[in-house]
């Protein structure tokens, strides 16, 4: 497998306040927004070559963004990898002694499969994410 970055998170308390940032200052293609309802989350994606960045705004206050943002503040909460197999990828990591939080995928923006490695083992949160369609 050839792993390439999908995409790095970053956590905001509002996509509108950055939208002008990234779209208009640094000329990122803002590539639309999406609820992702099971992380109580809105995403706002903008294409930078093969990857995205993704602006995380919390929908509720007991959201896992909100709580981050709330700890640390806002900034970078997670690096996605790409994956062909997430559950393949889950077993794998494992294998090696890496925590999951995910011990199964999870529905992620874009239709895509999920699951989150802990951060004790990669020192930031590492998601595996596997395209299920285009987007």
């Amino acid at each position: 497998m050839t792993r390439k970055i999908n995409h790095i998170g970053i956590a905001v308390n509002n996509i509108a306040e950055f939208t002008e940032l990234y779209r208009d200052i640094l000329g990122l293609e803002a590539a639309g927004e999406e609820i992702v309802e099971e992380q109580k989350v809105k995403v706002g994606f903008f294409n930078i070559g093969e990857s995205r960045i993704e602006l995380l705004e919390p929908t509720s206050p007991d959201s896992p963004i909100a709580k981050f943002i709330e700890k640390k503040g806002e900034g970078i909460q997670h690096l996605a990898i790409s994956s062909d197999d997430v559950e393949a990828d889950i077993a794998w990591m494992k294998s090696k002694g890496l925590r999951m939080i995910d011990e199964t995928p999870r529905n992620g923006a874009h239709g895509t499969r999920i699951a989150f490695v802990h951060p004790k083992g990669t020192k930031i949160l590492l998601e595996l994410t596997q395209e299920t369609k285009h987007h």
